[in-house]
């Protein structure tokens, strides 16, 4: 098994082997790749997902191989031949077709006409060597059936012969992987309500050529009653290539199994063989839409955070007001209230004094302003109040998914008592000063980043997304003092019960001194310790390694690194120029080489350093409040806030986002916008498209 998987994935068997081993000992994937190197080689997380993946896959194929090997026994089948092919089966599709024949069946024509006694007629015509066909017939013409009667019953026997059949299905199969048509119609009644859908009233494109996002569309089209969609090849010449494989003599007999191969292949075969295209290129389409929502959440959930400082924070609106929230260095909320600085209230002196006492009373340094409704004019509200020499920066901030965890059983449980919209003002703040912090407290596929992730498999999308979540996190690490229980189920060999045991025990005793210390938490075992000690950091611990990313395991190293320099540990971190003298080839031994000690020499010189870097505000165009104040020809600035294959959607600061089509991104031809933009990323566009009723600005990046 463990060759067969390093042949798929391309890494060598020893690599597979010891990663399958750490695994199967407790080992998370995370903790693999961060501090099991010199075992793995050095293989990131991405490798070890991939060979934890294959490996599941394996055993989920070897338990449906016994499955079907026992039914063979209970079925008393003695055929050794078959036993090894499914034994040496490796292809999902191949085994079901081993196991076909063999299948329980509800009744169909064939078991109908097997009842009637057929099937030895069956045997005689395909046999192909009588000429007296209908003589034969005869003969089974009994119990109210006529000679055409038999006949017909014995061609469903061979009809359904030909459609379990591994060279028919390997056959019609492959020339529908290499030639199937996928046809889409809009269904004429419902033309009006499929309008979004228009690119696709008439399509017809090779399903292997239909970029994902195109098929996942047509898809859910489909779904809502508005497409009408179909896959063919073409049939003749499929019918042609099940004659070479059946017909064997120019006897009558070829009549019959020549109409019984057309009944199989128009009623059981080729819909068969479709339902099998259209679940890959549905798969397919899935991993790649699951491929770049994965990228885009990674990208998010690493944004740069504003760091520990008081933020004002607004939920901006019209009617119902602007929510307004403070929260301190730790993210607490200090205080809320409503202000009406827009019309129809126009409430602009009192909201302008109200903001203005409250940057002074709680030393605001920074204020946090949703995107949503009437966010752009609250922006340019809080600047204008705000004095020139303010060293306070505004940041408008995404609201996507605020709403869902407004309503989430975890915003109820920390503010039981606060109204919808004041903790979606919390959440605008908190994604100020850590993103990753906020936003785990949301199911990822409502963050806002991705595309059809309604529509794609929702086991694979949830799974995918998790190592995401997790890997981000187990990246920058976490404050196990002012971390949340959401963020800390995401820690490396924790989890939702161990994460709750850990808050519990921080609220009744007080903070953690020491990483040692979060060994006395009930339930945290050696394992959860082993797993999740480098990725918990204590603040103001006594020992600054505490702080930073290096294992307690490896401690003992650089203590010995500072006692060659004549120095105590606290002397050494931090310092690069004492931390750039060591030799690492000193302190390599049989099980820490130089992956590991480069890792530590790195931390050494700076102790918990967050990886995200600082976030930075932005100024979009004031010229423009509404879709119909752009016009052709303008450079906006913007930040990209989605990424598809087609193209990168950059929010302008106006309800509707523009969109840079993937030739419009680069001079040189790219066939992912991935390849030269990423999410966050602030950029100069220029308008070159504008469609009012269908609310889509086309813009470009290209010199």
């Amino acid at each position: 098994m463990n060759k067969r998987i390093a042949l798929i994935t391309n890494i060598s068997e020893r690599q597979v082997t010891t990663v399958l081993q750490l695994i199967a000992e407790g080992g998370t994937i995370p903790f693999i790749a961060r501090y099991r190197k010199e075992a793995t080689g050095s293989l990131d997380e991405v490798a070890i997902e991939k060979i934890d993946a294959e490996y599941k896959k394996l055993i989920e194929l070897e338990k449906r191989k016994k499955t079907i090997l026992d039914r063979l026994a209970e079925l008393t089948v003695n055929k050794p031949n078959l036993v090894d092919q499914i034994q040496n089966c490796y292809d999902p599709k191949e085994l079901e077709d081993l196991y076909l024949p063999y299948k329980q069946k509800r009744k169909t024509k064939a078991t109908v006409a097997i009842e009637n006694g057929l099937e030895p007629l069956a045997k005689i015509i395909m046999s192909q060597r009588e000429n007296g066909i209908i003589n034969q017939a005869h003969r089974y013409a009994r119990n109210g059936l006529s000679a055409d009667d038999a006949l017909e019953g014995a061609r469903h026997i061979i009809a359904e012969w030909v459609s379990e059949s591994k060279a028919a299905r390997d056959t019609i199969r492959t020339s529908f992987e290499r030639h199937a048509t996928l046809i889409a119609k809009v269904d004429k009644k419902k033309t009006a309500d499929a309008q979004k859908y228009k690119d696709y009233f008439d399509f017809s494109q090779n399903i292997n050529r239909i970029p994902s996002h195109r098929l996942l569309a047509i898809l859910r089209a489909e779904k809502e009653g508005l497409l009408k969609v179909k896959v063919e090849i073409d049939n003749d010449r499929a019918l042609e290539r099940l004659e070479r494989i059946f017909i064997r003599s120019n006897a009558d007999a070829a009549d019959q199994i020549l109409t019984a191969i057309k009944d199989s292949y128009k009623r059981l075969l080729a819909p068969s063989i479709v339902t099998e295209i259209r679940k890959d290129a549905k798969e397919k389409a899935d991993l790649e839409a699951i491929g770049i929502f994965t990228n885009n959440l990674t990208q998010l959930l690493m944004a740069a955070p504003l760091g520990s400082k008081r933020v004002l924070a607004l939920d901006p609106g019209f009617r119902s007001g602007c929510k307004l929230t403070c929260l301190d260095e730790q993210s607490n909320l200090v205080y809320h209230s409503t202000i009406y600085p827009h019309p129809p209230q126009n409430k602009a002196d009192d909201a302008c004094h109200r903001i203005a006492g409250l940057i002074r009373e709680y030393h605001i340094e920074a204020i946090a302003i949703g995107n949503g409704t009437a966010g752009r004019e609250t922006e340019q509200f809080v600047k204008g109040l705000l004095p020139k020499t303010s060293d306070i920066q505004v940041y408008l901030i995404s609201e996507a998914g605020a709403s869902i965890y407004s309503a989430s059983e975890a915003a109820r449980e920390e503010f039981p008592d606060l109204d919808l919209t004041v903790r979606g003002s919390v959440s605008i703040g908190r994604r100020l000063i850590d993103p990753l912090a906020e936003l785990v407290k949301i199911e990822p596929k409502s963050i806002g980043v991705g595309q059809y992730q309604y529509d794609v498999d929702q086991n694979k999308l949830k799974a995918s997304l998790d190592n995401v979540v997790s890997f981000a996190v187990n990246k920058v690490g976490v404050n196990v003092n002012t971390a949340s229980k959401h963020l800390l189920q995401h820690v490396s060999g924790l989890g939702p019960k161990l994460a709750q045991n850990i808050v519990e025990h921080r609220d009744s005793l007080g903070a953690f001194k020491s990483i040692d210390a979060i060994k006395k938490v009930k339930g945290f075992g050696a394992k959860a310790f082993e797993q999740s000690a480098g990725f918990l950091r204590v603040i103001g611990s006594n020992n600054p390694l505490d702080e930073s990313a290096v294992h307690p395991e490896s401690y003992s190293i650089v203590k010995n690194m500072a006692k060659r320099l004549n120095l105590h540990t606290q002397e050494l971190i931090g310092d690069e120029t004492l931390a750039a003298t060591i030799r690492l080839e000193d302190f390599v031994t049989d099980t820490v080489g130089l992956p590991t000690l480069t890792d530590i020499i790195t931390e050494i010189k700076k102790p918990g350093l967050d990886p995200r870097g600082e976030a930075q505000s932005m100024e979009f165009d004031d010229r423009i409040r509404d879709i119909k104040d752009v016009r052709i020809g303008m450079k906006l600035q913007g930040k990209i806030s989605n990424l598809t294959k087609f193209g990168a959607f950059v929010d302008i600061g106006i309800k509707e986002n523009g969109l840079i089509h993937v030739s419009q991104i680069a001079d040189r031809r790219i066939t992912d916008p991935s390849e030269v933009l990423h999410l966050e990323q602030v950029v100069t566009a220029r308008v070159i498209d504008i469609d009012l009723d269908r609310k889509r600005i086309g813009l470009s990046i290209k010199d």
